[in-house]
C-alpha cells in the first residue's frame, strides 16, 4: 500500500502475477461493450449451458461421484475462471480428459480425496501462472499431446461401455487390462433396455446436427433417450433402464432423503470433510497430502495443457489473443474455490468453448451466463434430471471420446510425420492406455527431447576447409582451417570437434570458423575448451573467427579467452595477420590490433 502526499491513497498490489488477474475481463470491458454485446453473451451462455448440463453430470458419474458434483463444478469453476482468467472465450468445467485421472483418485480416497486433489492442483496451476510458465507449456511437442489425447479417448470409451450396455461389472481393477477383462466377464449381464436407449442417443447425436445446429444435439439426445426409456417401460413389461434416480440418492442436512439430484444449491464446506472411501469424513493429514500430490500434479499439468490449447483454438476462431499466464492463474483459483462448494477439477473445454463462440459469445460474460444457467437448472429441474438414463449419458461420453480421438488426424500424422515423431506419438498413445497420462507425458517429453538432440546433431556440420575451396582463400601449409555450421548444442558438440581431436602433429596453427554458429550451450563450450586446450598444450596457435551474439557472451564468461596463443578475430584476413602468415589478400578493412582478450560489447 502506498500513501501519496495528496492525502488520497490507493492500493498497489505486490503479489506476483496480480497484473494478469482478470486480464481477459478487463480487456473486454475496455472495449466498452453495449447492450447488443450483453444480449449476445446471454444467448451464447444459454446455448452452452444446455450442452454443459448433461455433460457435467455424465463426467461426474464417470469420475466416480454423484452427478450433482459435476453441476457444482460447472457452476462454481465455470463462473470464477472466466472472471479471473486470461481468455475471453474459454468455457470452464469438468472435461473428459480428466476422467482417467479422477476415477482412480475417487476409488482410493472417495469424493473427499477427489476434492482435496483438485484443490492441490489449483494451487499448482496458480503457481504455474505466477511463475509465468504459460508459454513453456505450449512447447509440449504435438506428437505428445496427440498421443495422450487419443489414448485418453480410448480409456474413456472403455469406461463407458458398462453404462452403455447396462453391465454389472464386479472386481475390476485400476489398470486398463483389468477393466477390459472385467467388462468381458460381465457381458452375460447385458441389459437390452440400456443398449436400445444408448443406441438411440448415439443415433440422435450423429443425425440431428445434419438437420439443424440451432438446437444443441446433446439436449435432444438425452431427452430423446429419456422419452424412449419412459415409453418402453410403459409399453413393454419387464423392460428396465437404469436412470440417475435409480442409481443415486441424497440426504439433506435436515434429514430429508430423496433420489437423483438434490434440488438445493451447494453450501460452503471444507473439502476434507467430504466422504472418504468408507463413507465417513475424509479428514486431512500430511500423509494424505503426500498421497494426493502426485495425482494433483498430473491434474494440474493436464489442466494447464488443455486450457491453453482451448484458448489457442478460441484465438484462431475469433482473432483475439489470450494471456497464457493469466489464464493459468484464473484456472488455478477456480480449482481452489470449486472444492469448497462440492466441485472437483475443471479446465477449459474445447467443444463448449467452440459452441459458445459459434453462438455469438463476445466476452467472458458468456461463460458466466452458462454457469448461471446451470444454477437455474439445478434448482428448477433437479426432479426431471433424475429421469435421465445412465445409458444416454454413457452414449454422450462415447461420442465425446470419438471426437476427442480425432482418428483422421491421428492417421494423418502417422502417414506423413517423420518416423521419430510417429515413435513418440505411438509411445504416448500406448503408455496412456496401458499405464496413465503421467507416465505417457513424462516418457513422451523425454523421448522427444532425445530425438531433438539427434536432429540438432544432424543439422550441425563441421568440415576442414581444403586449400582448393573456391569460396575461401587458402591458408599456407601448417595452418588448418576448420568450419562449424549450426547450433552447438549438447547433442552436436562431440560430432563438431571430432576431426580436431586427430590433427596432424606438424601443425602450427588452427583457424576455427564459428560465424555460422548462432547458439552454443555449456556442453558446446566445454567441448570447445577441451579441444582448444589440447591444441594449445601441443604448441598450436588457435584463432576463433567470427564469434558473435550468444556464443560471444558465453565465451566472455569463461576462462578460455585468457589463454596465451588463443586469438579472437573477426575475419580470416585478421587471422592471417595475427598468425603472421602470407596470402593476406582481399578486404582488410576490419583488421586491427588483435589480442587474446575479448572485444568490448556495445552498450544497450
Amino acid at each position: 500500500m502506498s500513501w501519496p502526499s495528496s492525502g488520497r491513497y490507493r492500493l498497489t498490489s505486490r503479489l506476483p502475477g496480480s497484473r494478469r488477474l482478470a486480464s481477459a475481463l478487463r480487456a473486454s470491458l475496455a472495449e466498452k461493450p453495449g447492450w447488443a454485446d450483453l444480449r449476445a453473451d446471454l444467448l451464447a451462455g444459454v446455448v452452452v449451458g444446455i450442452v454443459a448440463l448433461p455433460l457435467s453430470m455424465a463426467l461426474a458419474i464417470a469420475s466416480g461421484v454423484p452427478p450433482q458434483y459435476g453441476l457444482y463444478t460447472a457452476l462454481v469453476a465455470g463462473a470464477v475462471a472466466p472472471l479471473l482468467g486470461g481468455s475471453r472465450f474459454n468455457v470452464t468445467g469438468p472435461t473428459a480428459a480428466f476422467v482417467v485421472l479422477l476415477g482412480p483418485v475417487t476409488h482410493r480416497h472417495g469424493p473427499g480425496g477427489l476434492m482435496v486433489a483438485s484443490l492441490l492442483a489449483g494451487v499448482l496451476l496458480t503457481f504455474f501462472g505466477m511463475a509465468r510458465l504459460g508459454r513453456l507449456i505450449q512447447f509440449v511437442p504435438h506428437p505428445v499431446t496427440t498421443g495422450f489425447t487419443a489414448g485418453i479417448a480410448v480409456v474413456i470409451a472403455t469406461l463407458q461401455i458398462p453404462g452403455f450396455l447396462g453391465l454389472e461389472v464386479e472386481g475390476a481393477g485400476d489398470h486398463f487390462a483389468d477393466k477390459v477383462m472385467g467388462i468381458a466377464r460381465a457381458l452375460p449381464t447385458l441389459s437390452p433396455g440400456d443398449l436400445v436407449v444408448g443406441l438411440v442417443t448415439i443415433a440422435v447425436l450423429i443425425l440431428f446436427p445434419r438437420l439443424t445446429r440451432r438446437i444443441p444435439s446433446p439436449l435432444v439426445a438425452v431427452v430423446g433417450g429419456a422419452l424412449v426409456a419412459y415409453g418402453m417401460q410403459r409399453l413393454l413389461p419387464g423392460f428396465s433402464v437404469e436412470t440417475i434416480g435409480s442409481r443415486f440418492g441424497y440426504i439433506l442436512p435436515d434429514g430429508t432423503a430423496g433420489v437423483g439430484i438434490p434440488p438445493v444449491l451447494p453450501t460452503p464446506a471444507w473439502p476434507w470433510e467430504a466422504p472418504g472411501p468408507d463413507g465417513k469424513p475424509l479428514g486431512i493429514s500430511y500423509s494424505l497430502v503426500r498421497q494426493l500430490l502426485e495425482p494433483a500434479m498430473a491434474i494440474a499439468l493436464l489442466g494447464a495443457i488443455e486450457s491453453l490449447l482451448c484458448a489457442v483454438v478460441a484465438d484462431g476462431m475469433t482473432g483475439k489473443k489470450h494471456d497464457p499466464d493469466g489464464e493459468l492463474i484464473g484456472q488455478g483459483i477456480a480449482n481452489i474455490v470449486a472444492p469448497f462448494f462440492g466441485g472437483f477439477a475443471a479446465t477449459g473445454a474445447i467443444a463448449r468453448t467452440a459452441t459458445s463462440i459459434r453462438a455469438g459469445a463476445r466476452s467472458p460474460l458468456a461463460a458466466v451466463f452458462h454457469a448461471v444457467f446451470i444454477l437455474g437448472a439445478l434448482v428448477a429441474l433437479a426432479p426431471l434430471l433424475s429421469y435421465l438414463p445412465i445409458a444416454s449419458l454413457a452414449g454422450l461420453l462415447l461420442m465425446v471420446a470419438w471426437n476427442m480421438s480425432d482418428v483422421r488426424h491421428f492417421g494423418h500424422v502417422v502417414r506423413v510425420a517423420p518416423k521419430s515423431d510417429v515413435l513418440v506419438l505411438l509411445a504416448c498413445f500406448g503408455l496412456t492406455v496401458i499405464f496413465d497420462m503421467v507416465v505417457s507425458v513424462g516418457v513422451g517429453v523425454v523421448l522427444a527431447a532425445f530425438l531433438f538432440m539427434r536432429r540438432m546433431a544432424e543439422v550441425t556440420s563441421a568440415r576442414v576447409i581444403e586449400n582448393g575451396d573456391a569460396d575461401t582463400e587458402p591458408f599456407p601449409e601448417g595452418v588448418l582451417s576448420y568450419e562449424i555450421r549450426g547450433p552447438l548444442f549438447f547433442g552436436a558438440a562431440e560430432k563438431a570437434f571430432n576431426a580436431l581431436e586427430r590433427v596432424a602433429p606438424d601443425l602450427r596453427a588452427v583457424v576455427i570458423h564459428i560465424h555460422h554458429v548462432p547458439v552454443m550451450d555449456v556442453t558446446g563450450l566445454v567441448a570447445l575448451e577441451s579441444v582448444v586446450g589440447k591444441l594449445l598444450s601441443r604448441g598450436v596457435e588457435v584463432c576463433l573467427v567470427g564469434v558473435e551474439g550468444q556464443p560471444l557472451e558465453l565465451l566472455r564468461k569463461s576462462k578460455l579467452l585468457r589463454a596465451e596463443n588463443l586469438h579472437l578475430v573477426s575475419s580470416p584476413e585478421e587471422a592471417r595477420r595475427r598468425l603472421g602468415v602470407s596470402g593476406c589478400e582481399g578486404d582488410t578493412r576490419r583488421t586491427g590490433p588483435i589480442s587474446s582478450s575479448p572485444p568490448a560489447l556495445p552498450r544497450e
